[in-house]
């Protein structure tokens, strides 16, 4: 198994491969990285890959109808339509501020959904 991929940690965006390797303590070998970041992400992109989540939520007695939301941590990239589910039911009643928690620890994923905006 060998997957190529460019490193998005830093703005250098290095090209990396990567490739199961018995031998490493890591269990794979990333070449391409001109950083220990480049290896981390490489690793982890490959066995469990995350992403920030962002999305909107009704709301009530505000000048919009949808408030913009994300995660304040990356969530399992196979847990995402199913955190989607999740937002979607949810309503919320205007004030809100930036940063108001929205929905308290995902899925158990230990992400909270919190306000992008106030309103």
């Amino acid at each position: 198994m060998k997957k190529d991929m460019i490193c998005i940690v830093c703005p250098i965006g290095c090209h990396l491969e990567i490739e199961k390797d018995e031998k490493s303590s890591l269990g794979f070998k990333v070449t391409g990285n001109q950083c220990k970041r480049g290896q981390e992400y490489a690793i982890e992109e490959i066995t469990n890959p995350k992403r920030i989540l962002t999305s909107t939520v009704k709301i009530k007695n505000a000048h919009l109808s949808r408030l913009p939301v994300r995660t304040n941590k990356p969530v399992p990239k196979d847990k995402i339509f199913e955190c989607m589910k999740e937002i979607n039911k949810v309503e919320v009643t205007a004030p809100i501020r930036v940063g108001d928690v929205i929905i308290k620890n995902i899925l158990g994923t230990g992400a909270d959904v919190l306000a992008s905006r106030d309103m």
